[in-house]
Order: C-alpha cells, then sequence, then structure tokens
C-alpha cells in the first residue's frame, strides 16, 4: 500500500479493470503511483457510422472523442464492424463510457458532449453518421 499510495487494502482484491490496469508496465522497475477511481456509475453511449472510402485511421477517432470529451471519457472501445454486402461499405460502432471523478453526470451533460463528437467525425473525419 505504500509502496504505491493505495489509501483502502481492499482495493487488492478489487475486479475493476480500472485498478489492475495500472499496474501493468513494460518491465518490474518502472515507477507506478496508483490514481484514485471514481465511485460514480459510468455512463455509456455508442455511435455509429460509415467510414470514408479514402484512408480512415481509427487513432484519429480516438483522438477526436479524447479531445471533445477530455476527462469525462473514461474508455473508447470498438464494439462492432460491419461491412455491406452489396456497396461493400464498412461501418463501425464504438462504446464511449463517460464518468466524471467527483459527481454524477447526468444524460443531458453526456448528450451535449455525444453530440458534439457526432459532429466533430463528420466534418474532420468524413464519415457518414448513422445515428
Amino acid at each position: 500500500m505504500i509502496l504505491y499510495d493505495i489509501p483502502d487494502i481492499r482495493l487488492f482484491w478489487s475486479e475493476d479493470e480500472r485498478f489492475l490496469k495500472q499496474f501493468i508496465g513494460p518491465h518490474i522497475w518502472q515507477k507506478i503511483k496508483f490514481q484514485p477511481l471514481s465511485k460514480y456509475p459510468p455512463l455509456i453511449n455508442d455511435i455509429s457510422f460509415w467510414l470514408p472510402s479514402e484512408a480512415y485511421s481509427e487513432n484519429d477517432f480516438y483522438d477526436l472523442v479524447r479531445t471533445i470529451g477530455g476527462d469525462l471519457v473514461e474508455k473508447v472501445v470498438l464494439v462492432d464492424e460491419f461491412a455491406h454486402p452489396k456497396t461493400k461499405k464498412v461501418s463501425h460502432c464504438y462504446r464511449i463510457v463517460y464518468r466524471h471523478p467527483e459527481r454524477t453526470l447526468t444524460q443531458d451533460e453526456v448528450h451535449r458532449i455525444h453530440q458534439a463528437i457526432e459532429e466533430s467525425a463528420v466534418r474532420e473525419l468524413g464519415v457518414e453518421g448513422r445515428f
């Protein structure tokens, strides 16, 4: 507990991936400091869109979400990929998990951020929204 500055011994029995991921490092000598976890519930929203015919990078989408959502975005995960059999267009669906470290978020707050992400993805990445 002292080594990692962990405030509660019960965290050592946690199966919460937010806690466990903090202690995965490339080597044993890497200095790790525990980052406190939010006790407030997450809000989860999905976004799906058709990819542009030109090059598309998932990392560009991840960067866009982090830029707009900031620290409220806890996780962004690609949950589905679909290729239309006739048009050969490809669609991605991402799950975005929002969580505030100090209070419970409302769906209205998250909806405004999510809508800004949708609009920016269309404008900046050239995707065709399915929202």
